[in-house]
């Protein structure tokens, strides 16, 4: 019998802090039992294994960046919405710092909830590059130069890896002021 008021939300919640807290490679089932105060074997009433974990834990990391994303968007067009988008991207990669990796594994095929949330999440990109008059298959190389570019910053500066004496935030506004140029020339057919 599953822990009175223990459920896989709530484990998957209590996984995420975690993560946050130690890293999402340093996450374990063990790790996860112990800041529930269950034993190991109780967490397999709730998911199915590490794997399991993962999986879920980045589907929920999904649906909070692409909720913020999308807040961000709202409202706005071109590079007022470029700009917004990428500085809510990299303000939860900050906050989040074990579940923003979680956010890259792609979505398990079986799961709508976690389809659906990068669905979301993409699906915010296409919006401000139709404001580019980006559409059609252009479009697809050009959400994937956004989350290279923005996910490469987030990681590097993550990582420590940022060393010249120069102000990292005007490095982000630098590339996303590029992105901004590229998308304003990006060819619009294949």
């Amino acid at each position: 019998m599953p822990r009175a008021g223990l459920t896989p939300q709530i484990v998957v919640r209590a996984a995420a802090d975690l993560a946050d807290e130690v890293g999402l490679d340093r996450l374990t089932l063990a790790a996860v039992a112990a800041r529930l105060g269950v034993a190991l074997p109780s967490l397999y009433k709730h998911v199915r294994g590490a794997d399991a974990l993962h999986q879920q834990l980045s589907a929920l990391a999904t649906a909070e960046i692409a909720d913020e994303m999308t807040t961000a968007a709202a409202g706005r067009a071109g590079v007022d919405a470029l700009r917004s988008v990428a500085a809510a991207y990299r303000a939860y990669a900050r906050r989040h710092p074990g579940r923003y990796p979680a956010t890259q594994r792609a979505p398990d095929p079986a799961d709508a909830a976690h389809r659906a949330a990068g669905e979301r999440a993409v699906t915010v990109i296409y919006a401000i590059l139709r404001g580019y008059g980006v559409t059609g298959e252009p479009a697809v190389d050009a959400v994937r130069a956004f989350r290279a570019a923005v996910h490469g910053f987030v990681m590097l500066e993550a990582a420590g890896g940022f060393g010249l004496p120069r102000d990292v935030d005007r490095s982000f506004d630098r590339m996303v002021d590029g992105v901004d140029a590229a998308y304003r020339s990006w060819p619009r057919e294949d």
